[in-house]
């Protein structure tokens, strides 16, 4: 499936429902995002973002509802086949090895090795991983640094860039900014505006500080109460009007069970 001005879709999601019991977490959900584009996904703690996330990765199975990625329908039956496909996930824990180096994350469960005596290829796992960073702009000072030695821009950077070396087509990106500095912010907003600008990449980053979903965002789509209320050009929209609905919805339902 293609929108009008051409540019293919990888993942959408249509009326896509979940129950937990007799806790309704996500209610018709509609979702598109397309490739060299960044969709900014924002809402409260409870609104369903987790849940959404989930089953966008093969976590969980709707109830309701279809996916399709790159043009065809498709269930989703574990994170390992959604991985399969090309849908990669960074969460807040990273899954990085700290006391391994650089090199050996970013090949963690598909080392080379030589054959038939399986002895790692270290000195071209090194080449590949120094040439995966180069370009995507991610400067460390050795890919033979453990990774615990890394600031926590530079570790959330690497997990970035493991992903992007898995063949990633979606990318879901689990605030990659929280608890960060502004210099370490700031790392990973460059990153993330060198994969837009390499065009074959679809990102949905979830994100809780709206001045920065606005700046590197393509589409910001709101969701609340397990619906996406809002969806529009970033351009076309402001961190003031973004805080005012999710105000006036807070304002309405002061006390939100957590479902996400």
């Amino acid at each position: 499936m293609t929108e009008d001005n051409g540019i293919p879709m990888v993942m959408e999601a249509r009326n896509i429902s979940k129950k937990f019991g007799p806790v309704t977490a996500l209610r018709d959900i509609n979702l598109h995002v397309r490739k060299g584009e960044i969709l900014g996904l924002i809402g409260d703690n409870g609104a369903g973002k987790s849940t959404l996330i989930k089953i966008l990765t093969g976590y969980h199975q709707p109830d309701g509802g279809s996916l399709q990625f790159e043009g065809e329908d498709v269930t989703l039956r574990s994170v390992v086949h959604a991985r399969s496909l090309g849908i990669e996930t960074v969460f807040q824990d990273l899954a990085l090895v700290n006391d391994l180096p650089v090199y050996l994350n970013l090949h963690l469960n598909k080392e080379l090795v030589h054959r038939p005596i399986p002895f790692l290829r270290r000195k071209e796992m090194r080449r590949r991983a120094r040439e995966a960073l180069d370009s995507i702009g991610i400067r460390i000072p050795s890919v033979n640094i453990e990774v615990a030695l890394l600031s926590g821009g530079q570790r959330q950077a690497i997990a970035v860039a493991r992903s992007v070396y898995s063949n990633a087509k979606l990318l879901l990106l689990d605030e990659p900014l929280a608890a960060m500095g502004a210099k370490e912010s700031g790392l990973i907003l460059r990153l993330l505006d060198s994969l837009k600008r390499r065009g074959d990449l679809a990102i949905i980053l979830i994100a809780h500080n709206y001045s920065q979903i606005v700046d590197i965002c393509d589409r910001v789509n709101l969701l609340q109460h397990g619906e996406i209320t809002f969806d529009r050009a970033s351009k076309d929209t402001s961190v003031a009007e973004l805080l005012e609905l999710v105000h006036a919805e807070y304002r309405l339902n002061p006390t939100q069970a957590d479902h996400s």
